[in-house]
C-alpha cells in the first residue's frame, strides 16, 4: 500500500513522478473501499485532499477509468461502479480462471522464506479479524494474494487479476461493514500447506475455494 506521506514528499523519497504517486494512492483508496460504490468524486476535491495540482489527478483518474475501477457519469462526475449480479458473475468467472492458476504456478516457485513471509501476512490478517479491523483485514488479505501471485512470475496474469480486484474491492468493504470480519473465512492456510510441499494442484484447489467463498459473500451482501 502506498505510504500516506504527502504526495510531494513521497515522490521525492521514492523517485517516482507525482502522477504515479497520485495514481497509486487513488488506486489503493478504491481497492480498499475508501470510496464506496456509487460515491461520486471530483477532481477539485481530490486535488484538495491530496495537496496536488489537477494534472496528476486527471491522469490518475484517466488510468483508473480505463482499468474499470472508476466510471464517468457525465458533468465531470466520476464514481466507483456499483456491482450488479451480472458483474459479479463475470468477476467470479474471471477470478476462477486466473487466480487458481497463479496459485498453482506459485507453488512451484515458493521458497521457505516466501512461505514464512506469507504466513506472517496471514497471521496479521487473523489478528485483524479478531479485532474487527476491516481496513487492516482488507490490506492484509490483498497483500497475501498479491505476494502469492508475484511468486508465479506471470506478470500478465497478475496485472489482469489486479484489475479484477479494483472492481470488487469497494463492494467487499461494504460487505465487511455489514457483517463484520469474523464472517470472512478464507482458505489461506490450505494454500500455505500446499505451498509447503510444492503441491500446485492443491494450491489451485484451495485458491478456487477461496475465490468462490469470497465472491459468494459479496453476492449475498449486495442482495
Amino acid at each position: 500500500m502506498t505510504s500516506q506521506r504527502p504526495v510531494k514528499a513521497y515522490a521525492e523519497a521514492t523517485g517516482l513522478p507525482a502522477h504515479e504517486v497520485v495514481y497509486r494512492r487513488l488506486r489503493d483508496q478504491v481497492l480498499f473501499g475508501e470510496f464506496e460504490p456509487g460515491q461520486p468524486v471530483t477532481i477539485q476535491g481530490l486535488t484538495e485532499s491530496l495537496g496536488v495540482g489537477m494534472t496528476p489527478v486527471r491522469e490518475a483518474l484517466r488510468r483508473l477509468t480505463a482499468e474499470g475501477a472508476l466510471e464517468f457519469l457525465g458533468n465531470r462526475r466520476i464514481a466507483v461502479p456499483v456491482l450488479d449480479h451480472r458483474a459479479i458473475d463475470e468477476l467470479t468467472v474471471a477470478r476462477k480462471a486466473l487466480e487458481p492458476e497463479l496459485a498453482r504456478r506459485a507453488a512451484g516457485n515458493a521458497t521457505r522464506d516466501d512461505i514464512n513471509r506469507l504466513t506472517e501476512i496471514d497471521t496479521r490478517l487473523d489478528a485483524a479479524i479478531r479485532r474487527g479491523d476491516v481496513g487492516q483485514y482488507l490490506i492484509e488479505n490483498h497483500r497475501f494474494h498479491a505476494d502469492l501471485y508475484a511468486l508465479a512470475t506471470a506478470p500478465i496474469l497478475s496485472e489482469m487479476v489486479l484489475r479484477l480486484w479494483l472492481r470488487f474491492g469497494p463492494s467487499l468493504r461494504v460487505v465487511c461493514g455489514q457483517f463484520g470480519t469474523r464472517n470472512l473465512p478464507d482458505r489461506h492456510k490450505d494454500v500455505l500447506a500446499a505451498l509447503s510441499v510444492g503441491d500446485g494442484a492443491a494450491a489451485a484447489e484451495a485458491m478456487l475455494a477461496d475465490v468462490v467463498q469470497g465472491m459468494e459473500q459479496i453476492r449475498q451482501g449486495l442482495s
